[in-house]
């Protein structure tokens, strides 16, 4: 395999995380938000003032051997009542048959640690057409033994003008995944600018919901000249504009360090691919190019 192929498949490994991680971070910081657009109902009967993240528990998966992260865990109650109740959080950027039996595998193992009431939630953030099941069954000729449903939030078909009037931070963000056709792209950026100005949230949450919108919904050269077009005619185009300005100075600055960083990255692992084929030993390769032994290792299973 060639090191083009190797950073490739490294690089869409990376994206599934960057996934996962950009989601951990919007459900975790504006939770109470997120509940209270999406689950109505859920979140009438939360007590907020008993809020716990269970974040970083890990979960072995006892049949294959390896272990699961649940990212968005987070333990409460309801109003009125003492017992603990449990919420999951699962985020599914990819189409998986299996998801519905996964999520009741989840479910067993928080339940069989924390034995605790839990409510399952999925969140669907890909583009392609749900036709996956959700429930998971397990039943008999004879017998039901049980049926497994969980809550779930199909961002395509959440049509975005529903929310825009709505100030959550949650759902400002989350414009960037919903329905909206191609030439909606210009419009759907307006709004979200519109209510980043109006929430007047802190500097790091508005960069957090910021960095989350544009990482799925970015736009052109030509669409942002239309945009700024567009806002310039708004009444309270100014600020939004001082808005979009700020952020596109401090999006040249990161990416400019960010390239950086890949090409090195890219360069390290051209030069330890080819001080192996030479035959310089893993633990060589990794004190002069500094990267580490385990990813040495795994250029060297391909040469």
């Amino acid at each position: 395999m060639k090191l083009a192929t190797i950073v490739r498949e490294q690089t869409e490994t990376s994206e599934y995380t960057n996934h996962d991680l950009l989601f951990k971070d919007l459900i975790q910081t504006f939770f109470k938000e997120f509940i209270a657009v999406f689950f109505p109902d859920v979140h009438r009967h939360i007590d907020y003032h008993h809020t716990t993240l269970l974040s970083e528990e890990v979960h072995t998966d006892l049949h294959q051997g390896d272990t699961r992260r649940l990212d968005i865990v987070v333990e409460t109650k309801l109003k009125g009542e003492d017992s603990v109740i449990i919420i999951h959080v699962e985020p599914q950027s990819y189409v998986q048959r299996n998801f519905h039996e996964r999520m009741f595998h989840y479910y067993s193992l928080l339940y069989n640690k924390y034995r605790k009431p839990i409510v399952p939630i999925a969140v669907f953030s890909y583009d392609e057409t749900r036709d996956e099941q959700d429930t998971f069954t397990i039943a008999f000729p004879f017998f039901h033994v049980l049926t497994f449903n969980f809550l779930k939030l199909e961002l395509r078909k959440k049509n975005w003008r529903n929310y825009i009037q709505s100030n959550n931070p949650a759902a400002a963000a989350l414009l960037s995944k919903m329905g909206y056709s191609s030439d909606e792209r210009i419009e759907v950026k307006k709004e979200f600018l519109r209510m980043l100005v109006r929430m007047q949230l802190n500097p790091a949450k508005e960069y957090l919901i910021y960095g989350f919108f544009e990482s799925y919904l970015k736009l052109n050269e030509k669409e942002e000249k239309e945009l700024h077009e567009e806002i310039g005619k708004m009444d309270d185009g100014e600020k939004v504009m001082e808005l979009t300005i700020s952020y596109e100075e401090k999006g040249k600055k990161e990416g400019k360090k960010e390239g950086r960083i890949e090409g090195e990255q890219a360069a390290k692992q051209e030069i330890a691919a080819e001080m192996l084929r030479k035959g310089f030993s893993v633990d060589v390769v990794a004190d002069l190019t500094h990267l580490e032994k385990d990813e040495i290792e795994k250029l060297k299973k391909t040469i």
